[in-house]
């Protein structure tokens, strides 16, 4: 193949999926080359720039390791990880809705009976989270697992700690009978996704603040449902309305009730304030 120009060499590339035997990897690869070629032509990029392009993605790449996914930030700040979720979750009306899983999960959290502290020593205000979960007809759901993680007070992640070994602010909660769980925690705060990588640099030329609203994750799953990744948001949180990740959704957004020392949902007591927040999460069935 030669004497290919900026005229035809698209349709040459594309002439080079003719073998490929998956009808899928077909599609999406001769999509990808397509609007690829078709972006490099709409804004004529220059070879500085290109390799600019490849010196960024090489930086994204050497970022990642087991406790930090920088492909995922990118993903998310570019509001592609909240296009693909909005695709592959059309849920009916009443289920819980899902949003970005983010680039701190880490499987494997500890499983904790009602109303365990995941919070630990780890700075901020104590709060509690409690509610069922349902089907979305409002039947409890016995038996289905709460993958639950957040920052502390401070707004980092226990990964984003020096040395980042101690597990903090994470947990497993398993529904009773009647489909009730119950956790305490600390109240969640806004804060900025991290800066120090290129996806940082990029929000900054892009004159975008990096900050996402307070808010609690959690992975609801139950036997014979639909796996839900979705966030508790904090009601009054500054940053609801310019989430750096596009992930907010009015149903997500929780009151977190402020309550002075004394009694506490686990039936104990508490010296100082507190808070509380109530949601209950709606499966669908498989």
């Amino acid at each position: 193949m030669r004497n290919l120009t900026e005229g035809n060499l698209t349709e040459a590339v594309l002439a080079k999926l003719e073998g490929a035997a998956d009808a899928r990897f077909k599609e999406i690869m001769g999509s990808l080359i397509r609007h690829l070629h078709g972006f490099i032509r709409e804004v004529d990029l220059t070879e500085r720039e290109w390799l600019t392009a490849i010196q960024f993605l090489t930086a994204t790449g050497k970022k990642c390791d087991d406790k930090r996914q920088e492909f995922i930030l990118l993903s998310d700040t570019l509001g592609v990880s909240m296009l693909v979720d909005a695709i592959n979750h059309r849920k009916p009306g009443g289920a819980t809705e899902t949003t970005v899983l983010g680039p701190f999960y880490v499987s494997g959290a500890n499983e904790m009976p009602m109303w365990a502290d995941i919070a630990g020593d780890a700075p901020g205000e104590p709060a509690y989270v409690s509610g069922r979960v349902l089907d979305v007809d409002g039947k409890p759901i016995a038996g289905a697992v709460l993958d639950v993680w957040q920052t502390d007070g401070e707004g980092y992640y226990d990964v984003q700690r020096p040395g980042g070994n101690e597990q903090y602010a994470r947990g497993k909660f398993t529904t009773v009978a009647d489909g009730r769980y119950g956790f305490k925690t600390i109240k969640p705060v806004s804060y900025p996704v991290p800066t120090d990588g290129p996806v940082g640099k990029m929000l900054l030329g892009m004159g975008r603040h990096p900050y996402r609203p307070a808010h609690v994750h959690v992975i609801a799953t139950a036997p014979g449902y639909d796996r839900v990744a979705t966030h508790l948001f904090v009601e009054g949180d500054e940053y609801l309305d310019s989430d750096a990740v596009f992930g907010v959704k009015h149903s997500l957004v929780v009151e977190f009730k402020d309550h002075p020392a004394g009694p506490t949902p686990d039936g104990k007591k508490s010296a100082t304030p507190f808070c509380t927040a109530g949601f209950d999460f709606k499966l669908v069935r498989s």
